[in-house]
Formats: structure tokens, sequence, C-alpha cells
């Protein structure tokens, strides 16, 4: 069902002229040129003083293993990472804070090296952000001056981890959610510092999410905000006579005000006559809570109904409420439930819902949306579609931004080529060893539509072509080759950024949620199961796996150089 714009408090996004402007400065604040480890500085001088600092060089980002035990991640961050590049210059500021923390035997010209600094002559290829990505795939490839795309490592690595990771767990909810019920991002007050809160807005949105509690992120990215009322709201109040009006504006255009409260005892009354209630257990503060709320926003009505007792106090005060407003034309738009078995909860309210629309003769009442938020995680939300209930909003916080089960997506930015010169991280662990020489990655589609093979290939190598046989090595299957005939092939990479311009069109939050759905949908649902998921397959082309045999084999033969003539 649809939550309608007045089931909350629905904040203007952006206009589209402006839009880019803010979030270009929200990303100077939140990612400045100093937001890096001091190492890449050092290094950054070392390439300079050996006179290496402009030899090309191509860096490639990619993560080893699918995040939360599952199938699949989502690509996120691109956005950030084009912003970040195209802004990408030192202030004087900048460099009189690192002239003092770098040795004090730094050549001084260095520091006037990094003043002139920009991106000019750094080609970004990527994945395009919201696809559906898979383990040790060359996500980004980063070519350019030597010390440039150094300095950029680790700022490319902050800005990609954890949108992809929150991305990615974002739609793990929305899976076990299923695609009917809405889901509402409530996670700004238990994440990690502001950026980490407005981040997990923006991806969680981009990964399935349909609103946020965020205002900060409606404003910079358009997303829907909503928002019903804290239990603080409701226990501040004692007693009817602290609601202030006491009287409201009928809206079919009677201009005389009605005394709410009156009328909403008289309601009261006939609810508990209905449904059984006991007047003496009915909280009078919680009435006067609500009450004073629905004055204020008579087209909003929407409470926390657990503040004392859901069937004691709770539902009935909102019912009286909500009889009220419907006799004045007001149309109600639900509760939130925050507490208990909200399956049994959900169920026992939308029975007394359909109780008072049928007694009373009020159809606004077959409307009424219930939210159920309480400490939701991923086996929660799966639990949740097993059993009978009749929320229709699943608010979540937690689990979702702080990514519980999994707290890093570990991306690694790794050399892969100098001077047009293959190059190998070779490590006593296999699965920290890297693949060399500049590549093409291209996504294998079978008969049905559904991709089954990413195969990696040197740069220089032709495309394989759909309906042809060909030949790949899998990763981390030893030597196995095997033979696989695509029915569709598709190029994953392209060019983004060059000569300091983003080159591919930036899209919104909203234009990359459609995306990663899409994306998804391509998706064999053995590969995007929750638990358990099929293996995705990655391989090399020949010619790369023979690159990386021969590299091997060459840097033994190298170990003896202190030997030689």
């Amino acid at each position: 069902m649809n939550l309608e714009p007045r089931a909350c408090v629905n904040m203007a996004a952006a206009s589209s002229s402006n839009t880019c402007g803010l979030m270009e400065r929200s990303l100077r604040e939140r990612a400045p040129m100093l937001l890096t480890d001091l190492y890449q500085f050092t290094m950054a001088y070392a390439y300079w003083r050996a006179g290496r600092h402009q030899e090309p060089a191509a860096f490639e980002l990619f993560f080893r293993d699918d995040p939360f035990g599952g199938g699949f991640s989502l690509f996120a961050g691109l956005h950030d990472c084009l912003l970040f590049l195209r802004s990408f210059r030192f202030t004087d500021e900048d460099v009189e804070f690192l002239r003092s923390v770098l040795p004090p035997v730094t050549d001084p010209a260095f520091f006037q090296f990094l003043r002139g600094l920009d991106c000019s002559g750094v080609t970004l290829r990527s994945v395009p952000e919201g696809t559906v990505v898979f383990a040790r795939v060359p996500l980004m490839e980063v070519a350019g001056p030597l010390a440039v795309v150094q300095l950029l490592e680790t700022s490319l690595l902050c800005l990609v981890n954890y949108a992809s990771l929150v991305c990615s767990n974002a739609a793990r909810f929305r899976l076990a959610a299923g695609p009917k019920r809405k889901l509402l991002e409530m996670g700004l007050r238990r994440a990690q510092g502001p950026d980490g809160g407005l981040t997990a807005s923006r991806y969680t949105h981009v990964g399935g999410f349909d609103l946020t509690s965020n205002v900060q992120a409606g404003f910079l990215f358009g997303i829907p905000v909503a928002g019903t009322m804290a239990h603080s709201y409701v226990t501040s109040f004692t007693s009817l006579a602290e609601v202030r009006p006491q009287t409201l504006v009928a809206l079919n255009g009677e201009p005389d005000p009605v005394d709410i409260i009156s009328l909403t005892k008289g309601w009261l009354s006939r609810v508990c006559e209905l449904l059984g209630g006991e007047p003496g257990k009915i909280h009078e503060g919680e009435l006067a809570a609500f009450l004073s709320y629905a004055i204020a926003y008579p087209q909003n009505f929407m409470p926390v109904i657990d503040s004392y007792s859901v069937g004691c106090s709770g539902l009935l005060n909102f019912c009286a409420v909500a009889l009220t407003l419907c006799e004045l034309d007001y149309k109600p738009v639900g509760v939130r439930l925050d507490s208990g078995d909200l399956c049994r909860l959900s169920l026992d309210v939308r029975r007394v819902f359909r109780l008072c629309g049928e007694h009373f003769s009020v159809s606004a009442f077959d409307s009424l949306i219930i939210v159920g938020s309480n400490n939701i995680s991923e086996e929660s939300m799966a639990e949740l579609n097993k059993k009978e209930n009749e929320i229709d909003v699943v608010g979540v916080g937690t689990h979702l931004v702080t990514c519980t089960r999994q707290p890093s997506l570990g991306c690694v930015y790794k050399l892969v080529e100098v001077r047009g010169m293959p190059r190998m991280k070779i490590s006593e662990e296999p699965e920290k060893s890297t693949v060399p020489g500049r590549k093409a990655v291209y996504r294998l589609v079978d008969a049905e539509g559904h991709p089954f093979l990413d195969l990696v290939c040197l740069a220089v190598e032709s495309p394989p072509e759909a309906g042809v046989s060909l030949s790949c090595y899998p990763l981390m299957c030893g030597n196995s080759l095997v033979s696989v005939t695509p029915a569709q092939v598709t190029c994953l990479r392209q060019e983004v950024f060059t000569k300091g311009q983003v080159t591919h069109p930036l899209c919104s939050a909203a234009e990359t949620r459609v995306k990663v759905q899409s994306s998804l949908q391509t998706l064999h649902p053995r590969h995007k199961r929750l638990q358990e998921p099929d293996s995705y397959t990655v391989a090399l082309s020949e010619k790369l796996h023979h690159l990386v045999t021969e590299i091997q084999k060459g840097s033994t033969n190298n170990s003896n150089f202190l030997l030689a003539n």
C-alpha cells in the first residue's frame, strides 16, 4: 500500500538546479583533502624525490568476500568519488599543516608540488553505481600520475566501503521484507557519527528503503522523510488540562471551532462500550498527548500507542481521537507499535480498526496504517514474513545503519600497473595476492537473462562474444579450466572521469535506487538467497591466468638478484 504524503511531515527536496552544488559542498565538508592517511603523503614524497611521481600507474579497487555471508554486494559511493575527484585540490592551509607534520627533512619544493596538484591527469573507469557486484571483481580502475593516484587511495576507499556495505545491507532487508511492505530507515541516532548517519540514510534508500527519518538526507538527496512521535511526547502529558488549544475547526468549512475534548470523551465512551474497555485503565495523559498532536496536525495524526498499554489504553485513545477527527472531516493516518509481539499486536489493532469502521460506519478506518518498529534485524524481518501480521510499514534503525552482522566490507586499493608494466602482490596468504595488469570486466548472461559468470580479461584482449564458447579459470579454484558459452555479454566498467571532468551523468539517489532493483531482478534466486546462497563465479581469461602464472614464476627466479654479477 502507498504511504500517503500526509502520513508524515514531508520535506521538499532541494531543487535540481542547486542539489548538485549542495551535495558537493556537503562532500567537501565530510571528506576534505586531509581526510586520509599520513603514509600517502610520505609515499608521494618518496616518489617525487626519486623523480617517479609522474610515472603512469593504475590501481584497482575491489573487495575479497561478499558481505553478511551472502552471495552478492551492491556497488555504491561512486557519485561521491566523482565529486571528490572533481574538486581535488590542496589549499594553502592544507599544505601548511602538512609542512608541520611531515619530517623536517622534507624538501620545501614538495609542498609547492602538492599545492598545484589536481586530478586533471586521472582517468576513472568504474562499474555503474547501483550494480550487483561480486567478490574480487575490480570495481574501479584509477589511472594517472603515480603520486596522485596513490594519494587518492584512502579517500576513495572511505567513500566506497561503507556506502556499498550499508547499501547491500538495505537490499538484504528489502529481500527479507518482500516487495510490498514499506521500509522506513530511522537509524540516525544510532549511527557512527553524523557522516555515518547521513551516508546510511542515502544508501539505504538506494538499497531499497522507501523513507528516512533523517531530515538532512531529505534536504540533500530528495529522499522522502517520515516521522510519528516519540514516547517522550506521550509521557510529557499528565492530564487533559494540558491540551491547548482545546478546539478545532472542522475541515468541511464550518466556521465555529468545535470543543474537541468533549467530542473525544463522547467517542471514547462509545469505543469502550464497543470493545469492552475499562475507563479506569485508560491513561489520561496519553489521551491528552494524542489530542494535542491531533489539534496541531489533524491531517497527519499517527501516534505511538504502546507508551503504557496498547490494549487497555493506547488503542482505545487512538480510536477515540481518530473518530473525532473523522467526524470533523479529517482523515487520521494510523499508529506505530514499538514494543511487544508486533505480529500479534498488529492483528489485534487491525481487528479493532475493522470493528470500529463497521460499527460506526467510518470508511477511513479501512485504510489506517500500522507501523512496526522494535530493534528490527534481518532475521526478525524474515520472521515477520513467516507469521500472520497486519504491519504495513517497518521502521529499522540500529541493525541497518551499524551493519551489526559485519562492520566493514573490506575494500582494498591495489597497484596493478606502472609504466605500462603489470604489477602483482604475491602474498604468503593466497587470498591476499592480487591480479596484475589493466583489465576489462565482462558479465556473461545465460539464455534466461541471469548473470552466471564475471570474466576478468586483460584490457588488450578482444571481448567475449555472445554464442561463442570460451575457456577461463575460476578464481580460487587452482588451475581448473572451464568452458562456457554466454547468451549475452555486457562490459561492466565504463569511463566516468577523465581530464578533470565527470564524463558520465551523475544520478540522483532515486535514479540509482531504480538501477539497484533492476540489477537485483536479473540475479538468479539461488545467488540472492539470504541463507546459504550459491557462490557466483568470477574467472580469469586464459591470457590473464597465464600472466599471473608467469609473474609468480618470475618472482621466484628473481629472488637471487643479490648473487647476480
